[in-house]
């Protein structure tokens, strides 16, 4: 049978024919495998037509943790073996020209905070939402996918929500709606771009399509020791990090990677495979009556017994104490419940001083609500449900976002209170194994100086021989006024300037609600008092930063 339309085989491209035995999808996908190979086999002389019969496409994306532009990225792979001239770049290295120039555009973002840009989106959202003077847009094609988490309720996906309805306003022709995924993104992913390919790849027969309901095209899979694909790491220290009189418990967690091949860079986070609590699964299956022997489905495939399923693969945690509805029958209670996900960590050591072994910094939440005790899933877990000598799955997520500056002379300041030390400590560990010669500044809060200076010892050791430059301390209870990382930036304003002005990277870790916030405040306010400069210049300052990669978060 020949598949090749006449006419589409006297071209430099040809097309399957509508007719032939294949979906949409398949359609799309060997027209594009078929033009790369046929392009590839030209001779020189046809060789810039080839590339010319390429249709251009720009894979954009925001990113905060890194999923964005890991999935951007491997999507721009796929496009380019389908026959597309494709590319993946971060929004904060786009302008809306950029947009105009490609044409055509898919763009792929998460939402950070309460429904904020991630921090490499902000610039481009500024440059395409100015009232009287946005660039317009038509002759662009695009279509949005949105990552974002439901447990955010009105917030969720906002900020590609955002995204999406300003690029139409401003002239834009969507040709894929936009798709809104919770954590589980990947299948929702396929599907969207799946659609995306197949729109875009009909050149002047492009139409808008709806997201179909299934497809063979598979995004790359990643190998080795995966999210998909766990290692099964021993945990080998569990330590208490607070002293007596303290009324936190935060731990130093480490795992073993003896045997797994794995590495990671400082900046990076751990995902951990967490299980429920026990008594609390129990307090939920009694609060319905049902009965703990009954097999139910679990989500990736397979059965289990309800209260293994519930341990081990569901969320649980905003049902403890209270009945959904009263006699929920147990089919519709297992229809309303969500995969249980791992919980990424930032990595609080460096590889090069923790030779196969990965360290975590986790404060153990528990409190109560109207006389209902609650506790963190996996931070409980780790801390009190995980002997030492047992496993659990772990993997490395990338956080190309976060990294130490490649000129090891630059000089460095970290902000990180609370926990938000973990990525800190790594650093201040790589740097001291790599012999980086830039200067280090961290600021560290806390509540009491005497219980909570989390990795005292280590951190007065760095300032004792000069590799810690300068350490300034916030701890809030101590006296009478609360005093926190900010307020200190603020005190020693002239110096934190001198700092910027010589290239200094600038690194925030923790609570994103309202520490991130008001450090980010306090920054901006530096840079107009100590620098004098004006709201504006202060603010387009901090911009150039975040697009020279000098200021980066891990807040969350």
């Amino acid at each position: 049978m020949n598949l090749l339309s006449p006419t589409a085989a006297m071209t430099s491209v040809p097309l399957i024919p509508e007719n032939a035995p294949f979906s949409t999808e398949q359609r799309a996908w060997l027209n594009g495998f078929l033009a790369g190979v046929l392009n590839r086999g030209a001779a020189p002389a046809g060789m810039a037509a080839s590339q010319a019969a390429k249709p251009t496409l720009l894979i954009a994306f925001g990113s905060q943790s890194g999923n964005a532009e890991s999935l951007a990225k491997r999507l721009a792979r796929e496009a380019s073996g389908r026959g597309f001239a494709a590319r993946a770049a971060g929004l904060d290295s786009l302008q809306p020209a950029d947009l105009i120039k490609e044409q055509n555009v898919l763009l792929i973002t998460s939402t950070w905070g309460e429904g904020d840009m991630p921090d490499n989106a902000v610039s481009f959202w500024d440059s395409i939402n100015q009232n009287g003077s946005s660039p317009k847009l038509e002759g662009v094609q695009f279509s949005v996918l949105a990552l974002g988490d439901k447990n955010y309720g009105d917030t969720f996906c906002l900020a590609g929500r955002k995204l999406d309805e300003r690029l139409a306003e401003l002239g834009a022709k969507r040709i894929v709606d936009r798709v809104d995924c919770d954590v589980e993104f990947e299948d929702l992913a396929k599907t969207w771009s799946a659609s995306a390919f197949t729109a875009l790849s009909g050149g002047a027969a492009m139409a808008t399509v709806t997201a179909v309901p299934e497809t063979t095209v598979e995004l790359e899979e990643e190998t080795g020791y995966t999210k998909k694909n766990p290692f099964p790491a021993k945990l080998i220290v569990n330590m208490s990090l607070n002293a007596r009189g303290s009324s936190k418990d935060t731990r130093h967690i480490g795992f073993s990677l003896a045997g797994s091949g794995l590495t990671y860079e400082v900046g990076d986070a751990l995902g951990v495979f967490v299980q429920n609590c026990p008594a609390v699964v129990d307090a939920v299956i009694a609060a319905h009556a049902f009965d703990p022997q009954t097999v139910v489905a679990l989500p990736d495939g397979g059965s289990a017994l309800l209260r293994d399923a519930l341990i081990t693969s569901y969320e649980v945690r905003n049902l403890y104490g209270k009945a959904p509805e009263a006699g929920i029958t147990l089919k519709a209670f297992m229809e309303n419940l969500r995969k249980l996900q791992p919980r990424l960590y930032s990595i609080a050591s460096s590889v090069k001083a923790h030779a196969d072994e990965v360290h975590l910094c986790i404060a153990a939440v528990r409190y109560s609500t109207d006389g209902v005790p609650h506790k963190g899933v996996a931070s409980t877990f780790l801390s009190d449900r995980l002997p030492l000598g047992e496993t659990t799955g772990i993997y490395f997520h990338a956080a190309n976002h976060f990294r130490l500056p490649a000129d090891r002379t630059k000089p460095v300041i970290m902000v990180g209170p609370g926990t938000g030390i973990a990525p800190f400590r790594a650093f201040l560990e790589e740097r001291e194994a790599t012999q980086a010669s830039g200067k280090n500044w961290l600021f560290f809060g806390d509540q009491k100086r005497a219980s909570d200076f989390l990795y005292h010892d280590q951190i007065i050791e760095w300032v004792q021989k000069g590799h810690l430059t300068r350490l300034d301390t916030a701890f809030s209870r101590d006296q009478q006024e609360k005093i926190y990382v900010q307020t200190r930036m603020l005190q020693a304003a002239t110096e934190l300037w001198q700092w910027l002005e010589e290239g200094a990277y600038f690194y925030v870790c923790g609570d994103a609600k309202r520490m991130a916030k008001d450090v980010d405040e306090a920054l901006h306010s530096i840079i107009q008092t100590a620098g004098g400069k004006s709201v504006e210049e202060a603010a387009a300052y901090v911009n150039q930063m975040k697009k020279e990669k000098r200021y980066a978060r891990d807040v969350y």
